[in-house]
């Protein structure tokens, strides 16, 4: 009983401080992070990525984000769709949202490129308080469970809402670094009737670094330094780590942080992050595992597999992102 009153405050009093969700492989699937991705590889490209966090407690939070683009030379532009779907099991949360998502690529130098993005989504939060047992509901000594309540609940089961968002990508051959900004419009999330409750603008400060490491017999090895710096509200992350890649395999290690340590029961240094990959045959296939760092108990810590196909890995010419 006291579990639902919890859930029942949280969703009442749900301001801006929502968290959208964030993906350890941002450097697998920057689709996630970032619409300037968009035909990025100057061909036809689908993924997906499922994400499952806290799977050794009762309280486990899934995540997919799937997504397909396609390159259009004529317009030096990309378009694609994207889906994120996510889901608490025990609050039956559902969070769901369809984005269209336009990149339009031009040279800035002999070296760099410049990827500006919009994107457009369709959103909903739904969440059945309906299947909410209330305590006047109970008759202790009949055993008897009624239908009403006398308790008011003034609560939408969901909420639909319009999304905008912009972003902003520079590479050259082997780096990126890109700047975004979702929610623009900040959309009303409230799910009380005639209730106001605005999504934070989420930003983003991400990169992907090409570290040269003196070996001039293989161009297929390469050392990358990744970055991606995360602010919603009063919630910020900062991600910090290395890949490697090694002909067709690749291997990364990052560190999730929380900076800002707004409780004073957080930590600082909140998970460590190990990602393998592999590329075959126009497939990228990924798995991460988060090691939990701040002594919280025994989570399961958090697990990320992706997979992506390249109808046409060959075709970029000029000017493709390194990812």
């Amino acid at each position: 009983m006291k579990k639902y009153i919890i859930i029942l405050t949280v969703l009442v009093c749900f301001k801006g401080y929502s968290q959208d969700p964030i993906h350890t492989q941002f450097f697998m699937i920057p689709e996630t992070l970032s619409s300037s991705f968009t035909g990025g590889k100057q061909s036809t490209r689908a993924g997906i990525i499922h994400r499952t966090q806290w799977a050794g407690l009762n309280f486990s939070i899934n995540t997919q984000f799937a997504f397909v683009d396609n390159w259009f030379e004529e317009v030096s532009s990309g378009i694609g769709i994207s889906v994120l779907n996510h889901q608490e099991t025990t609050t039956r949360y559902n969070f769901t949202q369809v984005n269209l998502n336009y990149a339009y690529h031009f040279p800035i130098s002999s070296e760099w490129n410049a990827r500006p993005s919009i994107s457009f989504g369709y959103g909903a939060k739904d969440f059945g308080f309906q299947n909410l047992l209330l305590e006047d509901q109970i008759n202790i000594f009949s055993g008897i469970i009624n239908n009403t309540s006398i308790d008011p609940i003034n609560l939408n089961d969901s909420v639909r809402f319009v999304d905008f968002s912009a972003s902003v990508l520079f590479n050259s051959e082997n780096s990126w670094v890109g700047l975004t900004f979702k929610h623009l419009n900040k959309p009303n999330i409230s799910m009380q009737f005639d209730g106001q409750s605005n999504l934070d603008m989420f930003m983003s400060l991400h990169s992907s670094i090409y570290i040269p490491t003196g070996n001039n017999y293989r161009n297929d090895y390469k050392l990358y330094i990744l970055t991606n710096a995360m602010q919603q509200g009063d919630y910020n992350r900062l991600d910090l780590g290395a890949k490697y890649q090694m002909d067709t395999f690749s291997f990364a290690l990052l560190a999730a942080t929380n900076p800002n340590k707004v409780d004073p029961n957080s930590h600082f240094l909140t998970s460590i992050n190990a990602f393998v990959g592999l590329d075959w045959e126009g497939f990228r296939f990924g798995y991460s595992y988060d090691f939990n760092m701040t002594g919280i108990g025994v989570t399961g810590g958090v697990y990320e597999l992706s997979i992506i196909y390249d109808f046409d890995n060959e075709r970029c010419d000029f000017g493709c992102p390194d990812y």
